[in-house]
């Protein structure tokens, strides 16, 4: 049976979400579709053994506009809370506060290390590294030492890719984590105690992450917006008057625009009249990292004071491990248990991938044994697989994205936003701005203004967020 609507969207993420109710408020006719059986995509939650966990570590930034912070409290009223950020990162064999605190980093950093910190800082203005790759940039930012110890470690870990083989755009977007390093080398080599290097606040839902795309598909189908769940796309026809876009299941919806939020590779593979063969190849060539998420039920209340752990370590596949019920301050989470999520990057041809929830939970003990974190009574365990997450900024990867990119912009009818429909790493809040972005430059006539969408995109690239 046919639809027609104003928009269709595609994936319920936040920026799908958020894009839908926007539409809805300004009158448009608008269908949402989403192949899973709920909404967020990875920013939803989920229950394990009675406590809401996140698919990963995810928080709102502090830095959200106020506006924009405005219309979510109007959704959420006081259960967005202001947290105080209470992280840490292993650094050699030591854990240390994130925000750093420089009392912590003379401290506990071996006496070896600080000087090579502090000589890297005193340094770093003789350097003539070329800024060719990720780690050439991030060498060049906070020193060697940090890099060695740090950002090379994660690099490999996180993107299955070493720092030489990163365009520097993976660097870019690193921005505030390496100048908060580079504020501490400098601080190491003017010896300045208790010093703490940025606020590190954030806001988080008092009933897990999920409950902030929950609230934006509520008030979304409250707009008016129809939501179908399990309905998998997999053809987009575009025509002279409208775009028709079918699901696996048999439904046919037609609109007059539609917005994508599918991963670019996939909408280059269902698209008709199809891209053409250069472009093809070139999606093909645009990878994702996967992401393999283990959740360990802790018997006797909290299993530690700290939101997260983030583990550079090479001897461990395991890049974080998170406890959620840190995160936020809900009088209904239990108190005689907890849940720790690792999340462990890979790729889906990885013999970790593969494993059964006993032997990841084997593989997270290892690990909590490695990096001096205090064990787990364990009671349960069990695991999620989420095949797209992380972009892999590969060296030469902007010329395929660039030709993609040029192909789904001369899509009549078709505009592509979000993480995956723009083949980005950003925020929560600005995957939001650019839906409201996107919105905005539908007019009223329901035709859209490529000039206004195309001065948007410019904007969020220039500084990582949009505008409204």
């Amino acid at each position: 049976m046919g639809t027609s609507r104003d928009l269709i969207v595609m994936g319920a993420g936040p920026a799908g979400l958020a894009a839908a109710w926007r539409a809805a408020q300004r009158g448009f006719q608008v269908t949402l579709l989403e192949r899973a059986d709920h909404v967020g995509g990875m920013a939803a939650s989920l229950d394990v053994a009675g406590i809401r966990v996140d698919q990963g570590s995810h928080r709102l930034d502090q830095a959200t506009p106020e506006w924009l912070l405005a219309d979510l409290r109007g959704l959420m009223g006081e259960d967005l809370q202001l947290r105080r950020r209470s992280s840490r990162i292993r650094v050699g064999d030591q854990w240390l506060s994130l925000p750093l605190r420089m009392d912590e980093v003379t401290r506990r950093l071996p006496p070896s290390l600080l000087a090579r910190i502090a000589r890297d800082s005193a340094t770093m203005s003789l350097r003539r590294d070329h800024d060719d790759t990720y780690a050439s940039v991030v060498r060049g930012r906070v020193g060697p030492a940090l890099y060695e110890t740090v950002y090379g470690p994660l690099a490999e870990k996180q993107w299955g890719v070493p720092g030489h083989g990163l365009s520097t755009m993976q660097a870019h977007r690193q921005a505030a984590r390496l100048s908060a390093w580079k504020v501490a080398g400098r601080a190491v080599g003017r010896l300045r105690q208790k010093r703490q290097l940025s606020t590190g606040g954030y806001y988080y839902p008092r009933n897990g992450f999920g409950q902030l795309v929950e609230a934006l598909a509520d008030a979304a189908v409250d707009a008016g917006v129809d939501i179908k769940l399990e309905a998998e796309v997999d053809r987009v026809r575009v025509y002279e008057d409208e775009v028709e876009v079918s699901t696996q299941d048999g439904d046919v919806v037609t609109g007059g625009l539609v917005f994508s939020t599918l991963p670019l590779p996939v909408l280059a593979r269902i698209s008709r009249p199809a891209p053409s063969l250069t472009s093809i190849e070139s999606a093909a060539r645009l990878r994702y990292r996967a992401m393999l998420l283990v959740y360990i039920v802790h018997k006797g209340g909290r299993w530690s004071t700290f939101d997260s752990h983030d583990i550079p370590d090479p001897r461990t596949p395991v890049l974080r491990i998170s406890e959620p019920i840190n995160y936020r301050d809900n009088p209904a989470d239990p108190d005689d248990h907890s849940v720790l999520c690792a999340e462990i990057p890979c790729s889906m041809t990885d013999e970790v991938w593969g494993l059964d929830d006993e032997s990841l939970a084997d593989l997270v003990d290892e690990t909590l044994g490695l990096t001096g974190l205090p064990s787990v009574d364990r009671i349960h365990v069990e695991s999620r697989r989420l095949g797209q997450v992380y972009p892999i900024y590969r060296l030469g990867y902007e010329n395929d994205l660039t030709e993609v990119d040029a192909w789904a912009r001369m899509i009549r009818r078709v505009v592509t936003l979000g993480r995956q429909g723009l083949f980005i790493f950003d925020n929560i809040h600005q995957a939001l701005l650019m839906a409201y972005d996107a919105v905005d430059a539908i007019r009223d006539d329901g035709r859209f203004d490529r000039y206004a969408w195309t001065v948007a995109r410019e904007r969020f690239s220039r500084s990582g967020g949009g505008g409204h």
